[in-house]
């Protein structure tokens, strides 16, 4: 086995490749000791996968670490390791401490929900996203919109920390690279993207199951609201826009176990001439 690269050189073998900012991510790593992880509402395989396999990182390197969310682990995630690590934002949480604060897959700090008022001592935001639309509110922003999933990022990002990946950390990359890329059919899937894949599965993952919990475990009554909102579907312009509806009264009184919104997206990308696909849902609350 050949030895490791310096710090340095993988540093900079990286940031050739577009990770612009990693030096400064590296540096706020390794300058802080207690890290305070969350992402976006509406949890989905991209942003549980990202931290949690950030969570790993950092505890390989001996830092304390916290995840914190606005919501609780989603239906079909439940094989994920370290899913008891995820914890879902409450008020007596408020004095939880922390040097570092790091938003992951969230292009703006609001999508974190109440969890970003846990940072009322305004400590060091550390921003990681691959959204073009991200708003840039970190102290530190580490944003390639190129890349295919923040997971992807995160395994980029072990590579410039010199750490050896485990199979719970690759099961977790998987599943965000997979959930994010459509299974690997988007524009955003690179040749980057699978030597990355390849790697994780040297650790002899469960893809089937992995598959399978992610996309084909819908409850049949979750299945019968599905069939609902695809009947309920309009083109405009001339069939390039495709547009569905969720309305209060689908949703009122009934408990949702599944996110149907990549399933109703997915079938409207694969309306021919469609060449933008909206999911409109009205608020619960309104």
């Amino acid at each position: 086995m050949s030895p490791a690269l310096p710090l340095r050189k993988r540093l900079g073998q990286i940031e050739r490749k577009g990770g612009v900012s990693l030096k400064k991510v590296v540096a706020c790593i390794k300058n802080n000791k207690n890290f305070l992880i969350t992402s976006h509402t509406n949890l989905e395989g991209d942003a549980l996968g990202s931290e949690l396999a950030f969570y790993n990182l950092l505890k390989k390197l001996g830092k304390a670490a916290t995840v914190i969310n606005e919501d609780n682990l989603p239906y079909g995630y439940d094989f994920l390791p370290q899913k008891n690590k995820l914890i879902k934002f409450k008020d007596n949480l408020k004095e939880i401490k922390f040097d570092c604060f790091v938003v992951l897959d969230c292009s703006d700090l609001s999508r974190t929900g109440e969890v970003y008022r846990l940072n009322s001592e305004k400590k060091t935001i550390l921003n990681i996203d691959h959204h073009i639309s991200n708003q840039k509110f970190g102290n530190i922003n580490w944003v390639e919109p190129h890349v295919s999933s923040c997971s992807e990022m995160i395994y980029k990002l072990s590579k410039a920390l010199g750490l050896a990946l485990d199979r719970d950390t690759a099961i977790l990359l998987y599943t965000g690279i997979l959930a994010d890329t459509g299974s690997f059919r988007y524009s955003n899937v690179t040749s980057f993207t699978h030597k990355a894949v390849s790697k994780l599965l040297k650790f002899k993952l469960d893809i089937p199951h992995i598959y399978r919990s992610v996309y084909e475990n819908i409850p049949f009554a979750d299945m019968k609201l599905l069939t609902r909102i695809l009947l309920g579907i309009k083109q405009e312009a001339k069939g390039r826009i495709v547009w569905f509806q969720v309305k209060r009264d689908m949703l009122r009184n009934k408990k949702l176990f599944f996110d149907l919104s990549e399933h109703v997206l997915s079938f409207g990308r694969a309306i021919k001439d469609a060449q933008v696909v909206v999911l409109f849902k009205e608020n619960l609350g309104v």
